[in-house]
């Protein structure tokens, strides 16, 4: 019998998650088993796993999200909040509303006592004030290290409650990979929703898994593209709902936009439904959206169909892509990203002739070494800093690799007066044969006005003393592999 995945990425051999080197020396080393897990002696910050669980899931309609946390873990969920209101405006809702959650506020009394009082309490003013359909609780370090028993909790309530209530263990101690969030939400929803399930088969539908750092326009993007195929999309848990969960295991196929986002979830429903799934690339630029396009159109044995929707998309797209080019051509980039969206990125800028000096991602596993090796064969040799939220580490080799842009997550490098262009954007198009053109000339129009970046750089000092630029970025990383 297989083991069961427990939701942890480092339980799985190969990941490793802090790094700093050349590309070329971080694919010779991994192909070799020489890449091993490092740790950093100084860490600046990391992204929680419990963050990426709430932002997952809190666009889903009729639900209630309640954190079993101290006030301050949901501060995060500000970016989840702003994407659910935004995404509302974009869809045409004409009355936008936040999202329903609930924080125990576990505090010193409840750690010497319990917090099971205060969990019960919530859910049951969820149910009062909301009457939802779903109620989702998270597990945090403070409630794991309690000891409260969530699972327990959560079944007993379930007895008198109409709402369907899952525990999430998302406890941010046990993984320092992000993505492993995911993983836990998706373990609990197959858990306690779809394993209650009975669903008829659906030939032509599609499960397109997508985070929230999705667009409304990539959405209609995706669906757009898939609709060439006359695929029906089961657009999820991004603003879906629970009879959209439920849905699931009657899908013909699976796929994710995003590389990481639904992985392990897509080969669970696999092993439990038979549900076959495509795992390629994020469709951004003009060679990933083509293999991400004939990934799934394979699985629905739609391959010359594909075919000819990319020839005829081309046709269009190529010439708007060379004007774009003209504008790009040699410019320096530094990216940072999710490991998915940051290696996709990475590949779009050499459809506009752009060198890569420098990537910043969080993970680096199987596939990572599949996009390095592809990356490595167009460009020359770039750093690789494998990095979860370690600013101080990107401004460093921003100072000294002197790109002409940076596409990623923007704060610090606009501080140093870089243009920059958000490729987590959220809100504008990114992918597809479409997202392309409009990510091409944003990137084009921010290398040709930079004036804003330089004039916050001017009034801004970022904290760090003018001797950390003279060090080693990677000086606080320990072990794992060969520093640059």
């Amino acid at each position: 019998m297989a083991e069961t995945y427990s939701g942890v990425r480092e339980s799985k051999s190969g990941r490793v998650n802090d790094y700093g080197g050349s590309s070329k020396a971080a694919e010779e080393s991994f192909r070799k088993g020489c890449l091993k897990r490092a740790d950093r002696s100084f860490a600046q910050g990391l992204q929680c796993q419990q963050i990426n669980s709430m932002a997952a899931l809190m666009s889903l309609e009729d639900a209630v999200f309640i954190a079993h946390s101290p006030q301050g873990c949901i501060g995060c969920t500000s970016l989840a909040v702003d994407m659910y209101r935004v995404g509302q405006a974009h869809r045409g809702v004409k009355h936008i509303k936040n999202p329903h959650i609930i924080v125990t506020n576990l505090d010193q009394k409840s750690v010497i006592f319990g917090g099971e009082k205060k969990l019960r309490d919530s859910v049951q003013k969820a149910i009062e004030r909301y009457n939802p359909k779903m109620i989702f609780v998270f597990a945090s370090c403070a409630s794991g290290v309690i000891g409260d028993d969530i699972d327990a909790i959560c079944a007993d309530l379930q007895k008198s409650a109409d709402a369907v209530i899952v525990p999430i263990h998302c406890e941010g101690f046990k993984s320092k990979i992000c993505a492993s969030g995911f993983d836990a939400a998706f373990i609990s929803i197959q858990k306690y929703i779809l394993s209650k399930v009975q669903a008829e088969k659906n030939d032509n539908l599609v499960n397109l898994f997508a985070p929230v750092s999705i667009s409304y326009a990539d959405q209609k993007e995706m669906e757009r593209m898939l609709g060439l195929l006359d695929i029906e999309t089961n657009y999820i848990p991004f603003y879906s709902s629970l009879e959209k969960i439920k849905k699931i295991p009657s899908a013909a196929a699976s796929t994710s936009i995003c590389k990481v986002f639904a992985d392990e979830f897509m080969n669970s429903l696999e092993k439990e439904y038979g549900i076959p799934y495509s795992h390629t690339v994020m469709p951004i630029g003009l060679r990933n959206t083509d293999k991400w396009f004939r990934g799934i159109a394979q699985v629905m044995g739609k391959e010359k169909e594909a075919d000819e929707i990319i020839n005829r998309e081309h046709e269009r797209i190529t010439p708007l892509v060379q004007k774009i080019r003209e504008r790009l051509q040699g410019k320096r980039v530094f990216i940072c990203g999710g490991t998915g969206r940051s290696f996709a990125a990475a590949a779009l800028i050499d459809d506009f002739g752009m060198e890569l000096v420098g990537l910043e991602t969080p993970t680096y596993d199987d596939d990572a070494q599949v996009d390095i090796e592809y990356l490595n064969s167009i460009h020359k040799d770039f750093v690789v800093d494998i990095a979860n939220m370690q600013p101080f580490e990107q401004v460093n080799l921003i100072k000294k690799l002197k790109p002409d842009v940076f596409i990623g997550v923007p704060e610090w490098a606009a501080k140093l007066g870089l243009p920059t262009t958000h490729v987590l954007d959220m809100k504008r198009p990114t992918m597809g044969y479409d997202g392309l053109i409009y990510l091409g000339n944003k990137i084009a129009d921010q290398l040709e006005n930079p004036g804003f970046n330089k004039k916050l750089a001017a009034h801004v000092r970022l904290p760090y003393k003018d001797s950390w630029y003279e060090e080693d970025a990677f000086k606080y990383i320990v072990g794992g592999g060969a520093n640059v």
